[in-house]
């Protein structure tokens, strides 16, 4: 039934499809289509405007104007039916899926060899795991326990030319796509690893372009939902591939 009430409304040419908002509705009322937020439905927003505050770009406001009422049990319906359509998608990635069969290996690089010329060192690998997608990894996986985990945005390794050297040697790496990927099974995801795996330590690794903006959150929000508190540190690598910034973040 159609009732005058607040509900958000979403600008779609300020929009740039940084996800955060996504994060902090805790109805799931938001999703990301075509690199845009939208409304999934209007049942799921309760007009309260708790995602406004996490917009960098004021592209959400709330309005008032006729809309479905706001249905509390239908929200818990869309919830508990995202939940459990994560867990199967994710044991058919481990089960079907060769891209996502667990391996563990010795890195070729190692912090010796990382000190030898350029010419060497680059054809060395610092990764000593696969998968490496977030979609891929499951929460179980043995690498991920007691790990110093690098969650990179996927554009991060192809904009930074020394990753491997610099920051992946060492870690565990984590790497996707916070604007084109379902933000919201990430942060399932990433409850489920520092649930399950004992997490020493996060540094997460974004483009300086605002897309990327949700990646920390996505990683702290996950880190709320487990109850966990893991140092994070965050590093912006600009899109001509130097480090602009480096800096601890709040769990």
């Amino acid at each position: 039934m159609k009732v005058k009430r607040n509900i958000i409304e979403i600008d779609e040419n300020l929009c740039d499809g940084c996800g955060q908002c996504i994060i902090a509705c805790a109805e799931g009322a938001l999703e990301l289509v075509d690199g845009k937020a939208r409304l999934v439905s209007e049942m799921y927003c309760d007009g309260l405007g708790a995602c406004l505050g996490e917009c960098p770009t004021g592209a959400l406001k709330v309005i008032e104007r006729d809309a479905d009422d706001f249905d509390e049990e239908a929200v818990e319906h869309h919830l508990k039916q995202r939940e459990e359509s994560f867990e199967p998608a994710e044991q058919a990635l481990a089960c079907g899926c060769p891209s996502a069969q667990v391996k563990t290996f010795g890195p070729r690089m190692t912090c010796a060899t990382a000190n030898e010329p350029v010419s060497q060192e680059a054809q060395a690998s610092a990764l000593t795991h696969w998968p490496v997608q977030i979609r891929l990894v499951p929460p179980t996986a043995p690498f991920l326990k007691n790990a110093d985990l690098l969650v990179a945005a996927d554009c991060v390794p192809v904009a930074y030319p020394t990753f491997h050297r610099d920051l992946l040697l060492g870690k565990v790496l984590l790497v996707g796509c916070p604007k084109f990927d379902d933000v919201m099974a990430y942060v399932e995801k990433f409850a489920e690893i520092f649930r399950k795996a004992s997490v020493k330590s996060v540094t997460v690794a974004v483009m300086e372009v605002p897309c990327c903006g949700g990646m920390p959150m996505i990683v702290k929000r996950g880190m709320e939902l487990a109850g966990k508190t893991v140092p994070i540190e965050q590093i912006v690598i600009s899109t001509q591939g130097e480090i602009l910034s480096k800096h601890r973040l709040v769990a």
